[in-house]
């Protein structure tokens, strides 16, 4: 078969990829419900909330910023700010559902009539919601702000814990930016991780090979409140969905780097395989159930092409190939191998990451089996995976269990739309 991982976007319809740019926000997002349990074991809800600040406000004014070079909309007024955020694996469309409201350049409010997250957290009680809503949110809400302009601050209107119960909208907040106001300082979190590999990639470029005359090549236009993935075109929305990835990467890495301030190395990556075991089985039941693939060989490679544990193709170098009942699957020297400290998806993968693997694999085809094969030339890491029709059909590994507590597990999309 052709190697689908060299070129994960080419051949799609223009909807098949709207679809798979709305499921990888998705699937950023839920990175955090596959890592947060493990730190609440471990450093307790106060360690968890330290850890999850450090997080965001790592990575997102780093990929703040790229989403805005790539799709062309940059400058630092309220409209910005929140085409950004559309755009953010913090508020994936529909599960964190925003509606935005632009006064003017420097005024603007927002308010959610659906949070997953809340939903998640809700049911935890009032202590974990205040956490989420309140410590957390106030320091990466303004980071997130700040990377388009460092005098705008975002502040609550209202906000869980709910009162009265059930009370809708779940949150509301304006946000607005002060002139005269101190700036805000670039912050530390996010310098640190400015210096890895991940941040330091060129910003993803629309594949020529994909229709660009099929939607919007930038966002150019107007704040669209209702904002789906239909609207790009077929190119655009292959870039988009390599950012987001990166997205993705960053707020891992945003996490383990600060767990490795907590702990030491081998626990760091300890947490570090939890996580990614989690996110890879959740990510690829959502992304399985969203392509309509197949439990055969040919279906997981096109499930694996897709999995944002290997994407984007320029951090993670990931080759696949079927022939003898079996495919191969092999990672190449890469940046993400590259990273000084060891704490990426893929160096996770290639040390002892085949659980991970598994739980990627066997969410889509239960009686698959993956074993780890000596690398070729010019390879870092290797398995191959077959499929037994008399085996028994694999336990789901405890971290995916874990993570699908989130109703972010079985959340659908509704929005859908065309170019225009």
């Amino acid at each position: 078969m052709t190697d689908r991982a060299a070129d994960p976007w080419s051949g799609r319809s223009h909807a098949e990829l709207a679809e798979l740019a709305r499921e990888l926000l998705m699937a950023g997002h839920l990175i955090d419900r596959s890592g947060m349990p493990h730190l609440i074991s471990r450093f307790g809800r106060d360690g968890m909330r330290d850890i999850a600040i450090d997080e965001w406000m790592s990575s997102s004014p780093i990929y703040t910023h790229r989403i805005q070079q790539l799709l062309a909309f940059e400058g630092d007024t309220v409209e910005v700010i929140f085409k950004g955020m559309q755009l953010d694996v913090g508020a994936p469309p529909e599960f964190l559902d925003f509606r935005y409201e632009v006064l003017d350049d420097h005024h603007g409010r927002f308010h959610l009539d659906h949070c997953g997250a809340l939903m998640d957290v809700e049911p935890m009680g009032d202590d974990y919601v205040r956490t989420m809503c309140h410590e957390i949110e106030d320091p990466t809400f303004d980071a997130t702000a700040a990377a388009t302009n460092p005098r705008a601050r975002m502040r609550p209107e209202h906000r869980p814990p709910r009162s009265p119960a059930g009370r809708q909208p779940h949150c509301a907040w304006t946000v607005t930016i002060e002139p005269d106001a101190e700036p805000l300082p670039y912050p530390a979190q996010a310098a640190r991780l400015a210096e890895s590999a991940a941040a330091r990639l060129p910003v993803a470029v629309p594949p020529v090979g994909l229709p660009a005359d099929d939607g919007w090549t930038d966002y150019a236009a107007p704040l669209d409140p209702d904002l789906v993935m239909e609207r790009f075109s077929s190119a655009t929305l292959a870039a988009l969905a390599d950012e987001v990835c990166l997205q993705g990467q960053l707020l891992s890495r945003g996490f383990l780097l600060h767990v490795l301030d907590r702990s030491d190395g081998e626990e760091a990556r300890a947490i570090g395989r939890k996580q990614l075991t989690g996110i890879a089985g959740l990510a690829a039941k959502r992304l399985a159930r969203a392509l309509g693939l197949e439990p055969d060989l040919a279906g997981i490679a096109a499930l694996l092409a897709v999995h944002p544990m290997f994407l984007p193709r320029s951090y993670v170098d990931l080759h696949l190939d079927v022939r003898d009942e079996a495919l191969e699957v092999v990672l190449g020297p890469c940046p993400a191998l590259r990273e000084d400290d060891g704490l990426t998806w893929a160096a996770l993968l290639a040390d002892d990451g085949d659980r991970a693997l598994e739980a990627a694999v066997t969410a889509l085809a239960p009686q698959a089996r993956v074993a780890r094969a000596a690398p070729g030339a010019g390879a870092v890491a290797a398995w191959t995976v077959r499929i037994d029709p008399t085996a028994e059909p694999a336990t789901q590994p405890d971290e995916v269990t874990l993570a699908e507590f989130s109703t972010g597990a079985r959340f659908a999309f509704e929005r859908r739309g065309t170019a225009g």
